[in-house]
């Protein structure tokens, strides 16, 4: 019986877990360049019962079954599926609209990045391309990290009044050539960890290669565009709603075996 309320409260806490993943993903939906996450739910190993001191002396008698011991949430995984494109007519706002990109030995499809440069002066990568001009004329995310070129310095762009062409080129307003924006590769996107304002993080050595110049990886810059969460709402609320309806079955069971207890206590063991 407490076996079974182990497992109970198990499959509680992993529904309530996939719920606020799924909430994050909604309140996410506006974000421009978010990647939804996933939830995995995975049992925990089954044990195998067997019956102690029994009179039964046959071989494999004793042999009872497998009680599965509860599940859990074994990880969120982000889904970088490209999201749609919308046009805002600033110039500041890029869109990375993904092309071709390679499948690495697992079969994970790769994924295309903006650079930035955080506060510390690390690298980290964003689809987030709602940009713009800090007070010193240079190109920044909306937290005010800079946008890396292919030198992996900083953009000074001046004012609002520049252009970018597709391959990531930038121009002034006298169409005098800035660099070209740093676009990453990550071939295996699950290298990558959220850091949140979505930045993601490079979790091996070093930084990611660049997708420029790779023959296997296009894409475009669309200026004027941003790219939309790939958050599907619909199929988020969906999800939640049977992640409640999972919860709320897992409870009721779980009352019910300590009402089962409560009478084991209260009235089997009483001596009339």
């Amino acid at each position: 019986m407490l076996r079974g309320i182990y497992g109970s409260a198990a499959a509680m806490i992993a529904q309530q877990q996939r719920q606020e993943m799924l909430t994050n993903n909604l309140a996410n939906v506006n974000t421009p360049g978010y990647k939804a996450d996933q939830g995995s739910l995975r049992s925990f190993p089954n044990m195998l019962i067997q019956a102690m001191n029994t009179s039964n002396k046959q071989p494999g008698s004793h042999f009872v079954g497998s009680l599965a011991t509860g599940a859990y949430l074994q990880e969120r995984t982000p889904n970088f599926i490209q999201g749609d494109l919308q046009q805002t007519g600033n110039n500041t706002d890029l869109a990375l609209l993904q092309g071709t990109v390679p499948v690495n030995e697992e079969g994970r499809q790769g994924a295309l990045f903006f650079t930035v440069q955080n506060a510390d002066g690390e690298a980290r990568y964003s689809r987030n391309g709602n940009l713009a001009v800090n007070g010193q004329g240079f190109l920044v995310n909306s937290q005010g990290f800079y946008v890396l070129n292919t030198a992996g310095q900083q953009i000074q762009v001046g004012n609002e009044e520049f252009r970018v062409n597709r391959e990531g080129f930038v121009f002034n307003e006298a169409d005098a050539p800035l660099g070209q924006i740093q676009v990453a590769l990550a071939e295996d996107p699950m290298q990558l960890v959220k850091e949140g304002d979505g930045l993601l993080r490079f979790t091996a050595d070093g930084q990611l290669p660049t997708a420029i110049g790779n023959g296997q990886a296009t894409y475009q810059v669309q200026q004027g565009f941003i790219e939309r969460s790939n958050v599907d709402s619909a199929q988020t609320m969906t999800e939640m709603m049977s992640a409640y309806r999972s919860f709320e079955a897992n409870q009721k069971v779980l009352q019910a075996y300590d009402r089962s207890l409560e009478k084991a206590v209260n009235e089997v063991g009483r001596i009339g």
